[in-house]
């Protein structure tokens, strides 16, 4: 979206808790220009998590309800927001046990707004516990966090699960517990709870511990948005995503902002020494500031002359090593949301000759069918492993960022434990463990300083590989697979054949990258003495 130019009409400023962990810059747009903000283009990926997080939503809706239909009060979904508030409201003043879809009265003078999934009334002390339902994770395996089952609440301490941080719920939490206190609706308990993905537990949070947290960052995130506190921008992660952000990067470059090569704290670091451009970055001499936060100075320092320079890669040393085979299998894996893993792509690459070759179920996941696809594709991979053995060959099987093939190779082991061709999650580990497993990705960043990031997308361009479908990228194959295999109507065919051609060319990206790292990176690629 292009820069505003005008402010808001001098409507009351009203917060959901989401914007206590955004940008600072951004709040002050949303709340400036909301006519600019309602018209902008809606980002597929943000799109699909408010998709996925609805479906999570009514789920647990429905098991709840189901197991104890006589507990609950619903909130009619639909309505005006004012008539749901009201309806919470006579819902908890009669006792009502259990509420679903509460909605708080907007609080014009304090700025607040805020809904939840769930009120659960405190039986012993009064007043209400929220609790939110999310789609991401909220523990880990573990021990010490707080849990209590989904239908009795009895919070105790969890040997077998850790907390997960996630601030935001927490801020969703205090929120909503800050304006049940201005209805007298709070419990003196001071506890919030959080059922995220796989809804097999609640976890339970003590707010009295992030209350003065939550209060700090309201108070300076309603004065950024009634226009008390001036703010600039600054590139952060959050700005993939932001609906401002091609503005925002207008500034940045006209300015030169040091933030493009630094963004986040390490910007914020870098400014309290007076350092505000790339020029002047660049032109750092001496030791790293002390604290610095996060990756290399010395990276950092490149990274502001490759800018200057626009070279797109920056070599770290006269020579550029990768592992090469007789016997090359470049493996990229699909996957939809935490549901499963449905295609497994390979490319085979011996003497000069590749053939690419997916392993697929087409059966929404979650599905047994999985087993099936992921069994064959584990059955033909150590298969080429154990033949090129047989022949005294060398084999290696690449991958690019090997923490989600990782997580899924184990994953589908542990999961179909004892199925036919599934192997142990010793044998997976003993494989993944190996020098025959190489992620291009970790050897991408042993090479070169990436000025625009490491990405597949961004790093295969540069050495000549270009996909063929212009969308291509990871959040639009998961509208894709929605289509492919028909979640929301009869499966579109044409789908299913454009995740195949986007899956065999990510795994031809790994292939040419790793021949132009062997052959022609040296003579193409500076070196960082050079700039």
């Amino acid at each position: 979206m292009c820069s505003p130019n005008g402010p808001r009409d001098g409507a009351p400023v009203l917060l959901e808790p989401g914007a206590l962990t955004r940008c600072r810059h951004r709040v002050h747009l949303d709340a400036s220009y909301p006519d600019l903000l309602a018209a902008a283009p809606e980002n597929t990926g943000v799109k699909q998590r408010q998709e996925a997080a609805a479906a999570q939503r009514e789920a647990v809706r429905v098991r709840l309800m189901d197991a104890d239909p006589g507990a609950w009060v619903r909130i009619a979904p639909d309505g005006p927001a004012g008539q749901r508030a009201r309806a919470t409201l006579e819902a908890c003043r009669a006792g009502a046990e259990k509420i679903w879809g509460a909605v708080l009265p907007s609080e014009r003078d304090t700025g607040r707004r805020g809904r939840v999934e769930i009120l659960l009334r405190d039986a012993d002390r009064g007043g209400y516990i929220p609790v939110i339902v999310v789609n991401h994770k909220v523990t880990d395996p573990g021990t010490g966090a707080t849990t209590t089952g989904l239908f009795e609440w009895a919070p105790k301490v969890d040997e077998k699960r850790k907390v997960r941080a996630q601030l935001r719920d927490q801020m969703r939490l205090a929120q909503v517990h800050r304006m049940l206190e201005r209805h007298d609706l709070a419990s003196p308990a001071l506890l919030g709870g959080a059922i995220g993905y796989g809804a097999d537990c609640v976890l339970v949070h003590d707010l009295s511990t992030v209350l003065g947290d939550y209060d700090e960052r309201f108070a300076d995130r309603i004065a950024v948005a009634r226009g008390e506190i001036e703010t600039v921008p600054s590139q952060i992660g959050e700005c993939r995503s932001c609906p401002w952000w091609t503005g925002c990067r207008e500034k940045l470059e006209a300015a030169h902002d040091v933030s493009l090569v630094a963004s986040g704290s390490r910007a914020d670091a870098l400014r309290e020494r007076g350092v505000r451009t790339i020029e002047q970055l660049a032109a750092w001499e001496g030791d790293a500031p002390e604290d610095w936060p996060h990756t290399s100075f010395h990276d950092t320092l490149v990274t502001a002359k490759a800018w200057i320079a626009k070279a797109p890669l920056v070599r770290r040393h006269q020579m550029v090593t990768v592992t090469r085979a007789d016997v090359e299998v470049d493996v990229d894996m699909e996957s939809y949301q935490e549901h499963g893993a449905y295609l497994w792509g390979t490319l085979l690459n011996v003497a000069g000759t590749s053939v690419y070759r997916p392993f697929v179920s087409w059966d929404p996941v979650p599905t047994v069918d999985e087993a099936r696809s992921f069994a064959e594709f584990w059955t033909w991979l150590m298969a080429e492993r154990a033949g090129a053995a047989a022949v005294g060959k060398t084999f290696a099987a690449y991958c690019y960022s090997r923490s989600a093939e990782d997580k899924w190779l184990l994953d589908s082991a542990r999961r179909f434990a004892g199925a036919p061709g599934i192997p142990t999650v010793a044998a997976i580990r003993e494989f993944i463990d190996s020098p025959q497993w190489v992620d291009i990705y970790q050897a991408v960043g042993e090479n070169f300083v990436c000025p625009n990031g490491k990405g597949l997308k961004k790093i295969a361009p540069v050495a000549g590989f270009h996909w063929r479908d212009a969308e291509a990228n990871g959040e639009a194959s998961m509208s894709w697979y929605r289509e492919a295999v028909g979640y929301d109507g009869d499966p579109d065919l044409t789908q299913r054949q454009r995740l195949l051609e986007y899956n065999e060319d990510d795994v031809i990206a790994t292939k040419v990258l790793r021949e132009w790292m062997s052959e022609r990176a040296v003579s193409e690629i500076p070196h960082e003495s050079e700039l």
